[in-house]
């Protein structure tokens, strides 16, 4: 099998605990790291699928690499090759089917339920409430025949999918490492954070009783976007 491209725009945050589920499927993977300067490749052939990460970045700074992730995105869904993003990730496959992606109305951040919005065959083993990990500040609006999978009481948007294709805004990937590096490495973001109990003690508190659902959650629909790279 050709190999997973997983592109990351900020060291702290990589792929986690997808690449356990990578192996586990018996998928390799490349990293294409913006971060450290590394180009946006124009082929999307010679992959299985695209693995677009997080980052504090907005899909509308005038940023090159951003425009060129976009017009790689749309490249992908031409030629039926699976994309899966992550917060940034997924509101750069937004962007590209030509939604707006723009400021919501606090950060959400920590432990937070989502809820799955319709059945369907990424959500069919999953339960109706998830508690999930959040990072973010931005939103979306459903691109055109994009299926709506989740919401979460602040942010309609948690995740659709289109064919292939699977965007999801919160963050199924993170380990106990990596939240522990944002809190202290963004714990300014913390004051625009949506609810006001859910502080940086509160989450590491809450942090070793739900990352293994989550990574259940993770398995679930890593697994099922895998379905359709070849």
């Amino acid at each position: 099998m050709k190999p997973i491209r997983i592109f990351r725009h900020l060291d702290c945050e990589g792929p986690g605990y997808l690449l356990d589920v990578l192996r586990q499927h018996g998928f390799s993977h490349e990293s294409i790291n913006i971060d450290a300067g590394e180009n946006v490749p124009v082929r999307t052939d010679d992959v299985s699928g695209i693995i677009l990460m997080g980052g504090p970045m907005s899909v509308n700074d005038p940023l090159p690499w951003v425009a060129a992730e976009i017009a790689l995105v749309q490249q992908a869904v031409k030629n039926a090759v699976p994309v899966l993003g992550i917060c940034l990730g997924s509101q750069m496959i937004a962007k590209a089917l030509g939604a707006k992606v723009y400021p919501g109305p606090c950060m959400e951040i920590g432990w937070i339920p989502i809820h799955i919005t319709q059945g369907s065959r990424w959500t069919e083993d999953l339960t109706t409430h998830l508690d999930v990990f959040h990072w973010h500040g931005e939103t979306f609006d459903l691109p055109a025949r994009a299926e709506h999978l989740f919401r979460s009481d602040h942010f309609a948007q948690q995740g659709f999918a289109i064919g292939p294709h699977l965007a999801l805004q919160f963050h199924v990937e993170v380990t106990a490492a990596m939240i522990e590096e944002w809190l202290t490495r963004h714990s300014g973001d913390l004051q625009r954070r949506c609810y006001h109990d859910h502080d940086a003690s509160t989450i590491r508190q809450q942090t070793p009783q739900k990352i293994a659902s989550l990574h259940r959650t993770a398995a679930t629909l890593l697994g099922r976007w895998l379905e359709g790279c070849k």
